[in-house]
């Protein structure tokens, strides 16, 4: 084994060490418990409390005091050297994705990681114990190299696509409620409420989410505008503008929501009208290639077995 062969192992084992770590830190900052909470609940368990500094710190963990510190010291090392452009637009895609306790450097940490994870193996297999042609052996490391790269982006777009889909099917189920409670007399803000209390699917995380921020003091309509670009949905974008419409130029809210409900429903009405049409065409790959096949082997292969056995296709 070559010096360079130990350089480039001893490097990869580093970085897979390192990123490692990275992952470890997200998975831990993934708790949905309050950090404070927890702590304080820690504490409380505690038959003596802390008197100063050093002893609050020695109640910690080993992992804690020690390797907590690194691990922190390196994701800050690679934060700093990641465009903020990159970090603002995996953070918009983690909340459209519905991971708000997600941190956007451990997920670049579990990206950088797949990249090193896959290349690596991808060398090892095919320079190593496969023996390849140096130019294909390369195309297939750089190739592996990209997939651990793009997995994660591609993973995250589909999840934000498929929560996409649930909200949109969810909406216009949720606007009839709120036409039914802005009209039997509450408050839009109240009907809202109604909502987040007897769901629990995405649409009415979105409406509890509203709701806490007009509670800290956000106007509603700016809290129904970033609502909107977080989620992404034309549909839920258009609710959010005609609300906001309704708020500023003193229109019903009961109208606008009772004629946003039944465009709604319309709209469902006519997507699942054209996935019907959209079914035969899909429909045909399938019958060509695996069904028709089947049943030529079914009707025919007798008369082929009789043919070959009585030598008339031989002779043919």
């Amino acid at each position: 084994m070559d010096a360079s062969l130990i350089v480039t192992i001893g490097m990869l084992g580093s970085g897979i060490a390192l990123l490692i770590g990275l992952v470890w830190i997200g998975i831990r900052n993934r708790d949905d418990v309050d950090p404070l909470q927890k702590r304080l609940a820690e504490l409380s368990d505690l038959e003596e409390m802390p008197k100063s500094l050093e002893e609050l710190e020695m109640s910690l963990s080993r992992s804690d005091r020690i390797l907590m510190p690194i691990f922190e010291t390196l994701a800050k090392f690679v934060m700093s050297y990641t465009p903020e452009n990159q970090i603002e637009m995996i953070r918009k895609k983690l909340e459209r994705a519905g991971k708000t306790d997600t941190d956007p450097v451990a997920f670049f940490g579990q990206r950088v990681f797949l990249t090193i994870v896959l290349g690596g193996a991808a060398f090892f297999f095919f320079f190593i114990y496969a023996d390849w042609p140096t130019f294909r052996a390369t195309l297939a490391v750089l190739a592996g190299t990209a997939l651990g790269f793009y997995l994660p982006i591609m993973q995250l777009s589909s999840q934000i696509e498929r929560r996409q889909k649930q909200i949109q099917r969810e909406l216009p189920d949720a606007l009839d409620l709120l036409t039914i409670c802005v009209e039997a007399g509450l408050g839009f803000d109240t009907a809202m409420g109604k909502v987040y209390e007897k769901w629990d699917n995405e649409i009415s995380n979105a409406f509890g989410r509203i709701l806490q921020e007009i509670q800290l003091g956000k106007l509603r309509r700016e809290a129904l505008r970033d609502m909107a670009e977080r989620l992404d949905v034309p549909d839920f974008t258009t609710f959010a503008a005609a609300i906001i419409q309704a708020d500023q130029l003193g229109v019903s809210i009961g109208k606008i929501l009772r004629v946003q409900s039944d465009q709604m429903r319309i709209k469902r009405r006519q997507r699942a009208q054209e996935k019907a049409q959209q079914a035969p065409v899909k429909m045909m790959i399938p019958m060509v290639f695996l069904i028709f096949p089947s049943i030529w082997i079914v009707l025919m292969g007798p008369a082929l077995l009789i043919l070959i056995e009585t030598g008339t296709l031989g002779g043919i």
